[in-house]
């Protein structure tokens, strides 16, 4: 199994740290995040990796190059302009088409116990064009699913606003919070150029227009625990609690 890790962004709520050094490769529990993400996804059975880099990239290839995980790890270079979750994987596609196969997507400030092989297990059952990893967790931003378990709009909670335009939630839908972790099909790449998309990009803006013509899948891991490590108070949570992590 392959999969991607985003590891390119600049990390601006982790400030000082990241004046200084990527997101990527801050420490938690005395091991830089990167590595526990290379590391879960080696663990649940992918060999081999794809890291996008941009901010200090250069402190992610020397680290990568000081490491031997055993498994194949390339290098999606965005130095030359930082290009948002759902540009990134674009650009990596010549690393991740080849054989056809469908991958993962990893969010590099993600820590989680979520069975990902399971996940990888399911969306290739199902045959969708995405399948993104949900749970009951509270969030801010809410996405919505049908029962098949369909994406069908997204909620900001905070502001009010509600993505596609038209979309209103109601109760036969089920609202769950996104982990990025996600799995793609290969069709991902044709079906982003079909509508437009190119550059810079979220996926999460791929997916609020896709899911009206295809399957945008979910799949709901109930008991995930789940840690976004991207700001000083979540960083501190992930180190007192890390052992629950590394354990499964």
């Amino acid at each position: 199994m392959k999969a991607m890790i985003l590891a390119a962004g600049l990390g601006t709520r982790l400030k000082p740290w990241t004046l200084e050094h990527p997101k990527a490769l801050v420490p938690v529990g005395g091991i830089p995040m990167l590595e526990r993400v290379i590391i879960r996804l080696r663990d649940s059975g992918f060999d081999r990796i794809v890291v996008n880099i941009h901010h200090f990239g250069e402190q992610i290839t020397d680290f990568l190059g000081r490491k031997d995980f055993g498994i194949q790890i390339a290098v999606s270079d965005e130095s030359g302009r930082l290009l948002d979750t759902g540009g990134g994987i674009l650009n990596a596609e010549h690393l991740l088409c080849a054989d056809g196969e469908p991958f993962l997507v990893h969010n590099v400030d993600i820590l989680s116990d979520a069975d990902l092989r399971a996940l990888m297990q399911h969306h290739s059952a199902v045959g969708s064009l995405a399948t993104l990893l949900v749970s009951p967790r509270d969030s801010s931003r809410r996405i919505f699913f049908d029962s098949r378990m369909m994406l069908r709009g997204w909620e900001n909670c905070k502001t009010g606003e509600y993505r596609p335009e038209n979309f209103r939630p109601h109760t036969r839908l089920t609202p769950l919070a996104f982990s990025g972790i996600h799995a793609l099909s290969v069709g991902f790449f044709d079906a982003a150029r079909r509508l437009g998309f190119g550059g810079a990009f979220p996926i999460m803006d791929f997916y609020l227009k896709a899911c009206g013509d295809d399957f945008i899948g979910g799949y709901r891991e109930p008991d995930l625990h789940l840690i976004d490590i991207g700001k000083p108070e979540t960083l501190s949570l992930a180190r007192a609690e890390i052992d629950r992590f590394t354990t499964r």
